[in-house]
């Protein structure tokens, strides 16, 4: 055989050597399982050391579903009633008219009595009151000086006077400086006291002078004692009248308070915290005290009723005039009617008895009145003939 033929014969072996590798490397794969077939990752040095970090799985975020709107009906409400305020009642053009004067005690005592009398046309509240004022310090404010200006601007019927709570420190006389309750300060201000109560009076005004409180302070509540000792002197000296308000705000053993019975005996808080101011109830409570003495000082005027003297006028009982004859009878004696001369007629003779009632006869003798002739109760046995 030639060369050439060689050759062709060795390149076919060589395809069919090759052609049957492939045939065994396809059935070697389809014999090795899927899992095998899988390229198996190299491991880094780092994962080596410290391991394979875990993978955090990306939670996808919950698409936000949109609400269906539903086209929904109203509900139609209900009107609700709104409470009316009950209208201020208009005073009367000649309401009587009582002027309050003094500290930041006198402004709540002012608040009070302008609550107490709302609803009396009679009597208007005027206050002229100046907080941190007092009778030691002129200089500040100077009550002699504005209380006749006062007076004159409101033409009061009725003053009421209440300070003191600020008068506790030193007071200047002449050139000298006096310390708080010395004996030359206690002179001064008794002076002071009587001189402002006379300037009320000057008018011929009624005068209440309101005495000061307990405070939480036991040093100023025994202050106020000794100051309230002063105010009722000097006030009834000038023809006065001193209030004292002490026990509404104190317990039964004399002690300070905070809260306490109000107006109508419910229990409420009557004392700020600091123990010195008072809460609305407090001032209410405060002008009650007051409020008594006004009503009866201006009489008529404090009356809750003004229609009496409108509509109801002809119902009030005037006195007979002097020349007006009178018919005079004898008295109804309760425990005698026999006696009382309800047979008589009105100017005749008046019949007289023995003296004795029929309840004293049984009484004393045991006698008995004889029933009238023919009633169920007569029982006498020789009754006179009926027809």
């Amino acid at each position: 055989m030639g060369a050439p033929t060689m050759r062709i014969m060795t390149t076919s072996r060589i395809v069919c050597l090759g052609l049957a590798f492939l045939a065994a490397a396809s059935v070697v794969v389809t014999a090795v399982p899927a899992g095998a077939q899988e390229r198996k990752e190299r491991r880094t040095i780092l994962e080596m050391l410290f391991g394979k970090p875990k993978r955090t799985e990306v939670i996808p975020e919950p698409q936000a579903v949109k609400p269906r709107t539903v086209n929904r009906k109203k509900k139609q409400t209900a009107p609700v009633a709104v409470a009316q305020e009950p209208k201020a009642i208009e005073k009367l053009p000649d309401a009587k008219v009582v002027l309050v004067v003094g500290d930041f005690i006198g402004a709540s005592l002012g608040e009070g009595l302008v609550a107490a009398f709302e609803e009396t046309p009679g009597i208007v509240v005027e206050r002229r009151t100046n907080g941190s004022s007092g009778i030691v310090r002129e200089d500040y404010y100077d009550w002699p000086a504005s209380l006749p200006g006062l007076i004159e601007e409101t033409k009061p019927a009725l003053i009421v006077v209440s300070m003191g709570a600020n008068d506790r420190q030193q007071m200047s006389i002449g050139d000298a400086k006096e310390k708080f309750r010395s004996d030359a300060w206690t002179r001064e201000y008794e002076a002071r006291v009587e001189r402002l109560a006379k300037l009320a009076r000057a008018g011929g005004q009624p005068l209440l002078w309101i005495g000061m409180p307990a405070f939480q302070s036991s040093a100023m509540t025994a202050d106020m004692t000794t100051l309230n000792n002063i105010y009722r002197t000097g006030t009834e000296k000038t023809g006065g009248e001193f209030v004292d308000i002490w026990d509404g705000f104190v317990d039964e053993n004399g002690k300070f308070i905070i809260s306490g019975s109000d107006i109508n005996g419910q229990q409420v808080r009557l004392r700020g915290s600091d123990g010195i101011n008072f809460t609305k109830a407090g001032k209410r409570k405060l002008a009650f005290y007051v409020e008594k003495e006004i009503r009866r000082l201006l009489g008529a005027a404090a009356s809750e009723a003004p229609g009496l003297q409108g509509d109801l006028k002809d119902l009030v009982v005037t006195a007979p005039a002097e020349d007006t004859e009178i018919t005079k009878t004898q008295p109804i004696s309760l425990a005698d009617p026999a006696l009382d001369g309800g047979t008589a007629l009105l100017g005749g003779p008046i019949a007289k008895g023995n003296g004795k009632s029929l309840r004293e006869k049984l009484v004393e003798k045991g006698e008995i009145a004889d029933a009238p002739l023919g009633r169920i109760d007569d029982f006498r046995l020789n009754k006179a003939a009926t027809p």
